[in-house]
């Protein structure tokens, strides 16, 4: 099996040097950049199967970076970061990004957490062959009208006819709701589907997410239930291949 890739995107040379090393020593092939427009150059001619990425970068920061590429891809990302505030790593988690560490971190943590995350990157990528005859779409409807319909092929979300641009985290759960329609799912298995059953935050990340989820798009029943957790209500379900 080919070795894994992975990139640093860090403008430390000296946590580049040293993350590379420990990654290396693991068998991963490496490249490491000082800034996300050198990154972006390296996702259009060589992506790796893995970002390390720093928050505070010169020029455009993490967040930013992170962002662009869940636009176009599922690969694992892990934002490291100087900053150890609650709100940073919600965000970060937000945009998408599968793990988050603060610096200073041990140099084996962080290879444990590349591990880990490419662990579910092939997981992923094995329940997708599986399930690669699931339909490609999947509406919910109201009155005849498409309150939402997600393109699982394309990873495109509409609601009553106009795109809506969202997060790779927002698409899972998007997914999982209208997958299950009129199923209500607690916290914690939002949490183990689509955050993995090894994360460890709190569950306050399902409410922000579900809370963005309303604030995008606000005409779809998406209904708490008080003291569990959440669903997504269909009285009409339409589904093509």
């Amino acid at each position: 099996m080919k070795p894994y890739s992975i990139a640093i995107v860090d403008d430390d040379p000296n946590i580049r040097q040293i993350v590379e090393a420990y990654l290396r020593k693991e068998g991963y092939l490496t490249t490491s950049v000082q800034s996300a427009e050198e990154a972006l150059h390296l996702k259009e001619t060589q992506p790796p199967d893995l970002w390390i990425l720093d928050i505070m970068l010169p020029g455009m920061n993490g967040y930013e970076f992170c962002r662009r590429i869940r636009m176009e891809s599922e690969k694992p990302i892990i934002m490291i970061s100087a900053r150890d505030e609650e709100v940073d790593k919600i965000l970060g988690l937000e945009l998408g990004s599968d793990d988050y560490l603060t610096k200073p971190f041990s140099p084996r943590e962080l290879v444990a957490r590349a591990n880990r995350a490419l662990r579910r990157w092939e997981q992923m990528i094995q329940r997708g062959d599986l399930n690669s005859s699931a339909d490609h779409q999947i509406t919910i409807a109201s009155h005849q009208s498409e309150l939402l319909v997600l393109d699982k092929q394309r990873r495109l979300v509409y609601s009553c006819g106009e795109e809506v641009e969202v997060t790779s985290k927002e698409f899972q759960v998007l997914s999982l709701l209208t997958e299950h329609p009129n199923r209500a799912f607690s916290r914690d298995e939002l949490l183990t589907l689509v955050w993995g059953d090894d994360y460890f935050g709190s569950d306050r990340v399902v409410d922000d997410l579900i809370r963005r989820i309303r604030k995008k798009l606000d005409k779809i029943p998406l209904e708490t239930v008080w003291g569990f957790g959440y669903r997504l209500r269909s009285t009409e379900r339409a589904t093509e291949g």
